[in-house]
């Protein structure tokens, strides 16, 4: 079952199933993160009142705004 990242909790695993951006600059952008389809990674924290989210991909910690996170739709493990 595909669901956003921001429907995760704190310490979650996951794998990224589709990138819901029509645009290319929308997919480069994500995919120099190093966030990209098959690829894992952890909800390490959620920030309140619609703040950003942290993940964790390959041992980097990279955070990401919550209308980018609503368009990574991953598969929980």
């Amino acid at each position: 079952m595909e669901i956003p990242i921001t429907s995760l909790s704190a310490g979650t695993e996951a794998v990224v199933v589709t990138l819901l951006g029509h645009g290319c600059t929308f997919q480069r952008r994500l995919r120099t993160m190093g966030i990209r389809e098959g690829k894992s990674l952890k909800v390490v924290a959620i920030h309140p009142l619609a703040g950003p989210l942290v993940i964790e991909v390959d041992g980097r910690q990279i955070t990401i705004g919550r209308g980018i996170a609503q368009r990574i739709m991953v598969q929980v493990k």
